[in-house]
């Protein structure tokens, strides 16, 4: 299983981010988690910052395209090899960017994707 970066990470259960993690982890998948505070969901610890990854694959976003302008150069260094667009989160500028530098881009629920087992 290829590892996952979540951000918009957040320690409420009722959060979409929160319920991406415990399904993932469910399905076997290494998680790590950015936020806007720091937390621990289940066995993994919600970082804040810019911590440095050598192998993510897929990027998932629970943050609205605002908040998202600060993470542009940062996601794309960690060179992933997809970044899902959750509902909500779509945002035109940053998916021109991804495909601009190969990153396969999905406008996607991840928990969907999960239950389909598409994921």
């Amino acid at each position: 299983m290829k590892k996952t970066l979540v951000i918009g990470a957040s320690v409420n259960p009722e959060r979409y981010a929160n319920l991406a993690i415990v399904r993932l982890r469910k399905n076997g998948h290494p998680v790590v988690a950015l936020g806007f505070k720091p937390g621990v969901i289940e066995d993994v610890t919600i970082e804040t910052g810019r911590p440095i990854y050598n192998d993510i694959d897929t990027v998932t976003l629970y943050i609205n395209p605002k908040r998202q302008a600060e993470y542009y150069d940062y996601i794309i260094s960690l060179k992933p090899a997809r970044v899902i667009f959750n509902p909500g989160t779509e945002n035109s500028e940053f998916e021109k960017k991804l495909e601009d530098a190969k990153v396969e881009v999905m406008e996607a629920c991840t928990l969907v994707l999960l239950s389909i087992k598409q994921f």
